[in-house]
């Protein structure tokens, strides 16, 4: 079946949907020995498509592999990092390190720790990370005083950030118990660059520690910090049905 190269790219574990785009449109991709354009379609049970000079082939599309970690705090969330600090692949073992494609969903920064999502199903990832279509995410948050009812009601309503304002958030104060800090539940819909710390920021409670507890219903549960485990088949289909569900959303884009 005829399918656009960056889906097949993104498929086969050779790239994210994103960096596939861009192997694109920097002529490194071939379909039947022709340079690739973007918006091309193929199927690669019949037609020839290299990367690189590098042949793909149906026989040596890579097993699917869907995990979840609990990354601890002070490690990144990329492949490789050119300060070569410590990476979330660096933590897996050498046989999951050396599977083609595997990458982060998003990313937690280096200060933040909790769930993350690795894969190597591109299709997966460019759903997930779509700005338009964000799974809920799930974090407890503690922050320095504590906030009062004004300002946890302009947090859930939206905050200015970027000359834009944020999508409405869940909210909960779980624990005022300590004298300088006040523990949260925070549910986003969407994610920007270091948001919850910026909002926090903002309205004058700045994070003290942020821990992701769960992306959609993939709950981290009692994952130590640094492990991870493999979805069960129950939390592979809430992603395949996900991104479905995304996919539909944008056609142009398939």
């Amino acid at each position: 079946m005829d399918e656009r190269l960056q889906k097949i790219l993104s498929q086969w574990g050779v790239a994210s949907r994103r960096h596939a785009e861009q192997l694109i449109v920097e002529g490194r991709v071939r379909l039947n020995g022709a340079i690739a354009t973007l918006g091309q379609k193929a199927d690669p049970e019949f037609d020839q498509i290299e990367v690189d000079g590098r042949l793909i082939q149906p026989t040596n599309r890579p097993r699917s592999i869907y995990l979840l970690m609990n990354k601890p705090i002070g490690v990144v969330s990329t492949c490789s990092d050119p300060w070569n600090r410590e990476t979330v692949l660096d933590l897996l073992p050498s046989h999951l390190q050396k599977t083609q494609g595997l990458h982060p969903v998003g990313r937690l920064d280096a200060a933040s720790t909790g769930a993350l999502l690795l894969t190597n199903d591109g299709t997966i990832t460019f759903a997930l990370t779509h700005p338009s279509h964000s799974v809920p995410k799930t974090y407890h948050v503690w922050v320095k005083g504590h906030p009062h009812e004004a300002v946890l009601r302009q947090w859930r309503q939206g905050v200015l950030l970027d000359s834009k304002l944020t999508l409405p958030a869940e909210v909960e104060v779980l624990d005022t118990t300590t004298a300088d800090q006040t523990k949260l539940k925070i549910i986003l819909r969407e994610g920007r660059n270091r948001q919850i710390r910026r909002v926090a920021e903002q309205l004058g409670y700045p994070v003290v520690r942020l821990h992701r507890i769960a992306i959609g219903s993939i709950q981290l549960g009692q994952l130590s910090s640094g492990q991870y485990r493999t979805l069960n088949q129950v939390e592979v289909n809430f992603l395949k049905e996900t991104a479905e569900h995304i996919s539909q959303l944008m056609p142009d884009r398939q």
